[in-house]
């Protein structure tokens, strides 16, 4: 069982055989020692650990794995004040989080979740995971979800249209996560193919029934994340629904369902701002957040508990410490080069890729990311990633070396001493 983490120092931890798959079982607490041991046919599709001589393997821890409009008034919610009471006693017990990490598919799974912890992300989403998959197919659930004891506060994202399965899969992790949470704001193809996501917002009353039905059966409360309306009123009516339905938290993204590119179209805070105040549940933003002072902006701006990113943290995990990547401090006078660069984070990630072990296809997306401005200078070197079709370590700690060999390092930026950009919003919960 994975408990709520405390922070303590790492120890040493036995390389032998027996306590790597002691560490499988804690990272992947819903995984049978079986299927740990099962290699997929498709090599990115393989536990980036598999092909692994245990002698290579990295010591673990000893731990136990724009719209203008007013203030809507508060209301009544139905079901009495003590529900909403509890929202906020259980989201002040997780300490108000403040810079969280958004559920992001295939791109934010534990080590990358933890790497993101480590510069300054105080809370963080899994990837969207298939309820009905979940629930039926133990292979997925081993290698698609992954935690442990240091993962928290965590919330476990799900896309379903079915109350029954959400349930089911909802279940399976409860003891391991601090909110189940409901995916409503996927605009792609796939979750309209799949008639989840934000296309759920074309039948609200299964969206209900999905949020009733997890708030009325978890002990731990349900949230969910939202796109907005292009009409102010449906999106204020649409976000009382969920709270009225059980919802213990919200999380905004401030764009609508077609609009999808995020570099052209820009979140829009003002509506975020106004469910936060048309709603008596903590409020989450997501949307516009490239650096620190863009969250400390949107905090501001909105009222908002806490601030989610997703695309910004993919290109430099380190957002939330104060990095910055070169494209957005080139227009800034008071940045300076960092130590820090983008192959030291994914010197960083690989690591905590071998201590906990993910599927390949995840790593390659990261490496192409995190790498993707120095590929652009040395295209060749990307070229010879692509051609790997099985990844290793070992190939890919040498691509950050050849890229360095070649003269390459875009550092990060850090604002100077003198000018410190810290997250200060504090909202009172009335």
């Amino acid at each position: 069982m994975i408990l709520h983490p405390k922070p303590h120092a790492l120890t040493a931890f036995n390389r032998s055989k027996s306590s790597f798959r002691h560490l499988i079982s804690v990272s992947n607490p819903l995984m049978a020692p079986p299927v740990a041991e099962t290699l997929a046919k498709d090599a990115d599709d393989s536990l980036c650990a598999d092909a692994l001589p245990d002698e290579q393997r990295v010591s673990d821890p000893a731990a136990e794995p724009i719209l203008a409009v007013s203030a809507s008034p508060r209301r009544e919610v139905s079901g009495g004040e003590s529900r909403i009471e509890r929202a906020w006693a259980h989201w002040r017990k997780l300490g108000r989080p403040k810079l969280i990490v958004a559920p992001m598919v295939d791109s934010s799974e534990l080590p990358f979740r933890m790497l993101c912890r480590k510069y300054g992300a105080t809370a963080a989403y899994t990837p969207m995971l298939h309820a009905r998959i979940f629930s039926e197919n133990e292979k997925y659930r081993s290698q698609e979800f992954t935690t442990c004891k240091e993962d928290r506060p965590l919330f476990v994202q799900f896309c379903a249209n079915d109350p029954d399965i959400l349930l089911e899969a909802a279940k399976r992790v409860e003891p391991y996560c601090d909110y189940v949470d409901i995916n409503l704001g996927c605009p792609q193809r796939i979750a309209k193919r799949g008639n989840y996501g934000a296309f759920l917002m074309d039948n609200l009353p299964v969206v209900k029934s999905l949020v009733e039905k997890l708030a009325n059966s978890l002990e731990v409360p349900v949230s969910c994340k939202i796109r907005v309306f292009p009409k102010l009123e449906d999106t204020i009516k649409y976000a009382r629904m969920l709270e009225d339905a059980g919802c213990a938290l919200l999380a905004v993204h401030g764009r609508t369902r077609d609009q999808k590119d995020q570099r052209k179209v820009r979140a829009d805070w003002k509506i975020i701002k106004a469910v936060r105040e048309a709603v008596n549940i903590p409020v989450l933003a997501n949307g516009n957040v490239r650096h620190m002072e863009d969250v400390c902006s949107c905090l501001e701006e909105t009222g908002v508990e806490g601030v989610l990113s997703a695309e910004t943290l993919l290109e430099n995990p380190a957002v939330f410490a104060g990095y910055r990547t070169e494209e957005w401090a080139k227009d800034e006078d008071r940045t300076r080069e960092a130590k820090l660069d983008q192959g030291d984070l994914l010197s960083e990630y690989l690591k905590l890729c071998e201590k906990y072990p993910v599927p390949w296809r995840m790593i390659r997306a990261h490496v192409h990311k995190l790498l993707g401005d120095w590929f652009s200078i040395h295209p060749e070197v990307r070229e010879e990633l692509n051609s790997q079709r099985i990844l290793t370590f070992e190939f890919l700690y040498g691509l950050v070396d050849r890229l360095r060999e070649l003269g390459i390092r875009i550092p990060l930026h850090l604002k100077e001493e003198n000018t410190p950009v810290t997250p200060t919003s504090e909202r009172s919960d009335e």
